[in-house]
């Protein structure tokens, strides 16, 4: 199992290395990468605004009643502040980074893993083409520059789904809840949001390029592959989260 693994990590590795070199024809680049952008990320916008909205609405309710009761009086203001910190420092890169890999992930590792059983991947090695190149390259630009978009966008509607429970609950006025909102919060963990955001987005387009990639049987093993992808991508962004946390934040 270990020795599996290390082998598994090795093979990554150097798929990266194939990967990761300058595109053969850039007008073909071209418009695999904007096909990418609307299949990787203009397709997730709705299950991005959905889950954002009503989880900010979840993290304020559950902010006003752990400072409701709170022995000291916290006032009301620090509802949006608390909303905000949590959606920018771990709820939007993070828990949504892992949405978007069951999502995106088992997309890579179906299509790529679908090329590969039915050797058109074969058939571009054999037309002289680099096609690691080819297939990867632009799903991991598309995910690293449209991922950080997505992730701005669920911080705004998170926080605009807290503040529309305010509304509907009436445990807390508009005004508190603006002027948390407005209250002052270090820069940098902006910076580090989509820091980790970019890291993320490289691992959701890579991993499950790698298992699709080096697929072997027919379309049983394709679907297996897409669950390993899922469950290994999910794993390497929590992971990566805590390392980046300490890096970072400590």
């Amino acid at each position: 199992m270990l020795k599996r693994l290390f082998e598994s990590v090795g093979e990554y590795f150097m798929l990266l290395g194939k990967v990761l070199n300058k595109p053969q024809k850039r007008n073909v680049y071209l418009k695999l990468l904007v096909r990418e952008f609307y299949d990787l990320g203009v397709n997730s916008f709705g299950l991005v605004l959905f889950t954002s909205f009503f989880v900010g609405a979840v993290v304020a309710i559950q902010m006003f009643n752990n400072f409701s009761a709170s022995s000291f009086p916290i006032p009301n203001s620090f509802i949006g502040y608390a909303t905000k910190v949590v959606l920018i420092l771990e709820f939007s890169p993070t828990i949504i980074s892992v949405i978007l890999a069951g999502k995106v992930g088992s997309y890579i590792a179906s299509s790529i893993g679908t090329m590969r059983v039915t050797e058109q991947i074969d058939a571009l090695d054999i037309m002289g083409v680099n096609s690691p190149n080819f297939l990867i390259l632009p799903k991991i630009v598309a995910s690293v520059i449209f991922n950080p978009l997505l992730i701005a966008i669920s911080i705004v509607v998170g926080i605009w789904g807290g503040y529309i429970a305010g509304l509907a609950t009436g445990n807390w006025t508009k005004a508190d809840y603006i002027t948390g909102i407005q209250m002052y919060m270090p820069s940098y963990f902006i910076w580090y949001a989509f820091l980790k955001t970019a890291v993320f987005a490289f691992l959701i387009a890579t991993i499950p390029a790698y298992f699709g990639y080096n697929v072997k049987g027919g379309s049983l093993e394709v679907g297996r592959a897409s669950t390993q992808a899922v469950v290994w991508t999910m794993v390497s962004v929590i992971i990566m989260d805590l390392l980046l946390t300490q890096m970072l934040l400590s």
